[in-house]
């Protein structure tokens, strides 16, 4: 503590203080074995306005790199102090140590508007090259490019740029010039995304959970990672209802049990997710089970070429839509993909295939019948440029699964009859229907030619 006080008052970031607040002060450990200084300034936070500068979306921005073969990182070093403190404000950072009592000239690492003052900063820097062979992310820079050449001049841009502003990287942590690159917790190729191997291990080996700050921080990890796992939310449900009330212990079952084991599995298996390309047409597969729909957007890629899956939702009915009949429900299952990937889907330079087991949507578009809530539908379709193909229930078996995610687990033992009861009044029954079905149980004939004509 005493070096850090020693380095930052001769590199100017500190100064002694004689403000009338006080944040404690301490350190934490780094990944690269180092001391990052930390300041509790919890209290200041609370009574600071916030500056909504929105930071990026990693998987939307991550969609930028479809076309790149080659990568490279770079990390800043002590980014955040790089921003000078609003004159007349250094009294509002001040921290205790026994050696004394100091206030930052600098923006320390803790205050609520640090990430967005500095993403808002590292825009500015860039703001010619962002979206185009720049990705940012507060301190992490990520520079793409199709080939070595156009690679190369691009970093060297960006390196001038760095250098312009008076911006350092830490050299241990940057990687230039690599085919496949990790950046903020993405196995990142020319093929698509993955998970980091280093967490998928550590949601394998996680030790058995224990409280419930253990549980909140093991779903917070692995919720990163959601959109690679099929039926997340159907998986995470026996944990996550583990929280409901706030329970101030943990109260461990079999089926939190179960889900915590199936979960890791899940991480093992995980999909490659290609990168989406405008360029090609889309295919979307969609299906409704009596209480849930999913739908599983994908491309055709590759040498020769095969349907790969970008990316998929599945999403569980509330009471109101579980009363659809199935046609809504079919409906609503496409009507909620085109709004998941509607950045994807609306103005697509191809048309695109739903795919359903559902033949009578294959005549959406012709009839003329629609019911309140199917015409505000069809004025919604009207956007995209897609058709609609009837694929029989066995072979729409990645949809199928994810909408069934959320199906009851016990079905009825018969089945139930179209007619309500009170419209049957004298059901007619035939002598001879008595006779077929005992002949039926004595010769049940050739199975061959019953399946066939099945």
């Amino acid at each position: 503590m005493e070096e850090y006080i020693e380095e930052a008052l001769q590199q100017g970031y500190i100064r002694p203080s004689i403000s009338p607040a006080a944040s404690s002060f301490f350190f934490v450990a780094k990944k690269d074995g180092g001391l990052q200084s930390c300041i509790d300034y919890r209290a200041l936070n609370n009574i600071t306005v916030k500056y909504r500068y929105p930071l990026p979306l990693v998987p939307a921005a991550l969609e930028q790199l479809r076309r790149a073969h080659i990568f490279s990182k770079l990390d800043l070093r002590s980014a955040y102090n790089l921003i000078r403190i609003h004159e007349g404000d250094e009294w509002k950072t001040a921290f205790v140590t026994p050696t004394g009592h100091y206030e930052y000239l600098v923006m320390p690492y803790g205050l609520v508007n640090a990430p967005s003052v500095f993403q808002g900063y590292m825009n500015e820097v860039f703001r010619e090259c962002l979206h185009r062979y720049v990705l940012v992310y507060i301190d992490d820079i990520l520079v793409y490019s199709r080939n070595e050449a156009e690679h190369r001049q691009h970093v060297s841009e960006v390196l001038r740029r760095l250098r312009e502003h008076h911006l350092f990287l830490k050299a241990e942590k940057c990687t230039f010039h690599q085919s496949s690159i990790q950046f903020l917790g993405y196995d990142i190729s020319p093929k698509g995304i993955q998970m980091d191997e280093r967490k998928v291990d550590a949601i394998k080996s996680w030790p058995i959970l224990t409280s419930v700050k253990e549980l909140q921080r093991f779903l917070g990890f692995s919720n990163f990672y959601r959109r690679f796992i099929h039926n997340y939310s159907a998986i995470t449900s026996p944990l996550t209802d583990l929280l409901k009330g706030r329970p101030k212990s943990l109260s461990w079952t079999p089926e939190a049990n179960l889900a915590m084991r199936t979960l890791q599995q899940a991480f093992t298996s995980a999909p490659l997710l290609v990168h989406p390309d405008p360029e090609k047409p889309f295919v979307i597969e969609v299906d409704a089970s009596t209480s849930g729909v999913g739908a599983v957007l994908s491309q055709q890629q590759g040498t020769p070429p095969r349907l790969h899956p970008c990316a998929f939702f599945s999403k569980k009915l509330s009471s109101a839509e579980q009363n659809y009949d199935i046609r809504n429900r079919e409906l609503l299952a496409i009507k909620l993909a085109l709004e998941e990937w509607r950045h994807w889907l609306e103005g697509a330079l191809h048309p695109f295939v739903v795919l359903t087991d559902h033949r009578n949507l294959e005549y959406l578009r012709e009839t003329k019948q629609l019911n309140p809530r199917q015409a505000r539908w069809a004025l919604f379709f009207t956007r995209f440029n897609f058709t609609i193909s009837y694929r029989p229930g066995t072979k729409n078996t990645k949809a199928d699964a994810l909408s069934h995610l959320h199906a009851p687990s016990e079905l009825p033992d018969k089945p139930e009859s179209i007619l309500p009861p009170e419209l049957i009044v004298s059901p007619i029954q035939w002598s001879l229907d008595e006779d077929i079905a005992a002949a039926s149980v004595s010769d049940p004939g050739d199975p061959f030619l019953i399946l066939h004509f099945q």
